[in-house]
């Protein structure tokens, strides 16, 4: 078993920035790949970023390319997002999960996954 607890989310402007992190706990979180997704009132959950093991490979939606940066510290046990020139499209619950699986884009793959943290962006 693995818990994931997100934090860093809350209201930010227009080309703000936010840093989200995600503490794991229970099993080594270094063997785990680890993703973030985000759910958008109104709307389907959707892939947002993804890092392998050692962190050596990332992977990105098109819609968040250039803007955002996952990263993870596994002596801390702990994944990052780094959220950049935010729009008020980027507004939605993120959620941070983990995979034994490969870093993939498709949630279903994920074994474990947060709660949630509020990012909201206002115009």
């Amino acid at each position: 078993q693995v818990q994931l607890v997100e934090s860093g989310g809350g209201l930010v402007q227009a080309g703000g920035s936010l840093r989200l992190s995600c503490a794991a706990s229970g099993r080594t979180a270094s063997r785990y790949a680890m993703g973030w997704f985000r759910r958008a009132p109104g709307k389907e959950r959707e892939f947002v970023a993804t890092i392998d093991r050692s962190g050596d490979y990332t992977n990105y939606a098109d819609s968040v390319k250039g803007r955002f940066t996952i990263s993870r510290d596994n002596t801390k046990s702990t994944v990052y997002l780094q959220l950049n020139s935010l729009q008020p499209e980027d507004t939605a619950v993120y959620y941070c999960a983990a995979t034994s699986a490969g870093p993939l884009r498709n949630g279903r793959i994920y074994d474990y996954w947060g709660q949630g943290t509020q990012v909201t962006v206002s115009s």
